[in-house]
């Protein structure tokens, strides 16, 4: 059985910090709001839901206690609906609409919404703490390295100079902003609107499209103290010997922004489509999550993106759009040179280096915006893929119908 996406909405992202548009604005209500959005859009009777997973991955506070089947309520579906929350980190919010597919694919359910979110100024990311960095069990064992070292580790490995993750930083801005311009983005963005209605914000806010080497040469890198004064540097070179220096090029600025925001993908059957005459836009052809190793920890989308073009029977060439969440500049650069995916197939409307990566609701936001770009390009087949802490990666490869 095959699963179809029938819509994909998103909050715009908002700075995740106390002057951000969105700070005011509680998890449960970005979620909320995504949902309230797919039954307006698609004119939705919620009985026909069969279940609602989010992805989150601090869930804990305000996200916490199944804030899925609490956004279900909130955002006013029938009671018959039920709610789970996940967490892959930051693959979440794509883990989620794959666990929704393979609910339709398995023939469990008929239709499901998969998506995410993360209010990280209201819930800063690690306040749930966990054992992968603290318990020596975990720690010791596997070289934990904290994900800034990780970065600059395979910038080092690879080769990339600090002006080349700073040249990527430029560009992503510049797509992002003129996307922006060019009205890419409006059809799928849900304004978040306060109790009277009024918009609080209807566009991606940390977009600096005056961004340039020179200002991005100024800033320091942001994980040199950790590597070499808390040891980073030597547990990284415990695991790879032949790295006799890790080149701490990863700051701020070519890294992703921590940001706000909400996404949800609707999915569902044929036979939902032909019961309802909701229009498929796409079906999903094939998925993967796969571990990595865990030190270095972010190589994991190019292993992930070869497994499920195996399952698709596909090579990285019949790709004809690729979104990869934009962690780090180097993770994006080593995965087009290992997939030999050239810059003007991937994330062309800028990345998470823009825009923000809300952890639990990014790998969403990135399917729709790839389903979106593929529409307005009159092409078919792309690619969403993210690496994931503790060494993971995931894909997932849809095809427009």
């Amino acid at each position: 059985m095959q699963a179809f996406i029938f819509d994909a909405v998103r909050t715009a992202r908002g700075k995740g910090k106390k002057d951000g548009a969105l700070h005011g604005v509680t998890p449960l209500e970005l979620s909320a709001t995504t949902l309230r959005a797919l039954r307006a859009r698609k004119q939705l009777d919620t009985s026909l839901v069969d279940d609602v997973i989010l992805g989150c991955v601090t869930p804990i506070g305000e996200q916490g206690a199944c804030i899925a089947r609490t956004a279900v309520l909130a955002a006013g579906y029938d009671q018959s609906v039920s709610g789970v929350q996940v967490n892959r980190f930051c693959a979440s919010g794509l883990e989620a609409v794959n666990m929704a597919a393979a609910l339709v694919m398995s023939g469990q359910c008929d239709l499901t919404v998969g998506g995410g979110v993360e209010a990280m100024s209201r819930v800063p990311m690690g306040s749930d703490g966990g054992a992968w960095p603290v318990d020596p069990r975990a720690a010791i064992a596997n070289y934990f390295t904290p994900q800034g070292v990780s970065a600059d580790t395979i910038a080092t490995q690879s080769g990339y100079s600090r002006e080349d993750v700073d040249a990527y930083a430029v560009e992503s801005h510049r797509r992002a902003a003129h996307a922006v311009a060019q009205g890419y983005f409006k059809p799928s963005i849900v304004p978040v609107t306060d109790l009277n209605g009024l918009s609080i914000l209807d566009h991606d806010e940390t977009i600096r499209p005056q961004t340039t080497l020179a200002s991005l040469g100024a800033l320091k890198p942001s994980f040199a103290g950790m590597g070499e004064q808390f040891g980073f540097d030597a547990v990284i070179r415990q695991r790879y010997p032949e790295v006799e220096r890790v080149h701490h090029v990863h700051h701020a600025g070519n890294s992703s922004g921590i940001v706000d925001g909400a996404a949800a993908v609707l999915i569902g059957s044929q036979a939902m489509a032909a019961r309802t005459g909701m229009r498929p836009r796409a079906r999903i052809r094939a998925f993967a999550s796969i571990g990595s190793e865990p030190a270095i920890m972010l190589t994991g989308p190019s292993y992930a993106a070869e497994r499920a073009l195996q399952r698709a029977g596909m090579q990285a060439s019949d790709i004809d759009l690729f979104e990869l969440n934009e962690a780090f500049a180097a993770v994006v650069m080593r995965f087009m040179d290992v997939m030999q995916v050239p810059h003007n197939k991937l994330n062309v409307n800028g990345g998470a280096i823009a825009m923000g990566h809300p952890l639990g609701a990014t790998g969403a936001m990135i399917l729709g915006i790839l389903l979106d770009e593929l529409e307005r390009r009159d092409l078919s087949t792309g690619m969403a893929t993210l690496c994931v802490g503790a060494g993971m990666g995931i894909a997932t490869i849809i095809e427009r119908v």
